[in-house]
């Protein structure tokens, strides 16, 4: 993981067969991150998981052994306790250009992935909203 931060954003280059969410986490220690907005990212994404909210709580998982290019990843991740929460969506790409999306459960970095994140001073905070089963943004 390569990775720089200027004003507020940081620049990562994460490195093929890495996982991305403890990549990222790497980052967000190393860069001292609270909150942060995902403002770009591009790359190629490989044994990827995709989630799908179907109610209170259930997600319908579905799997993805082959690389998609990854066209584009948005969210927020934010310092919980000592560990990252990472709330992202992906846009994905395949070989023909169908693009597939949804939550983003796992995934592991093939060739590369370049993301851009603007860190944040907003303390946030998740609680269980009752109604969803979802652990629900609480700014």
């Amino acid at each position: 993981m390569d990775s720089k931060e200027k004003a507020g954003v940081v620049f990562i280059r994460l490195h093929s067969g890495k996982d991305l969410f403890a990549s990222l986490a790497e980052a967000c220690k190393k860069h001292k991150v609270k909150t942060a907005i995902v403002l770009s990212a591009v790359g190629m994404l490989q044994d990827f998981e995709l989630g799908y909210f179907k109610a209170k709580g259930n997600y319908a998982k579905q799997c993805f052994k082959k690389p998609h290019e990854l066209v584009a990843l948005s969210g927020i991740i934010m310092k919980l306790g000592n560990d990252y929460n990472f709330h992202l969506h992906a846009a994905l790409a395949n070989e023909r250009k169908k693009v597939i999306g949804g939550h983003l459960v796992s995934a592991k970095v093939k060739v590369t992935a370049e993301i851009v994140l603007l860190k944040s001073s907003a303390k946030l905070r998740r609680v269980l909203d009752k109604e969803t089963g979802l652990l629900a943004l609480k700014p």
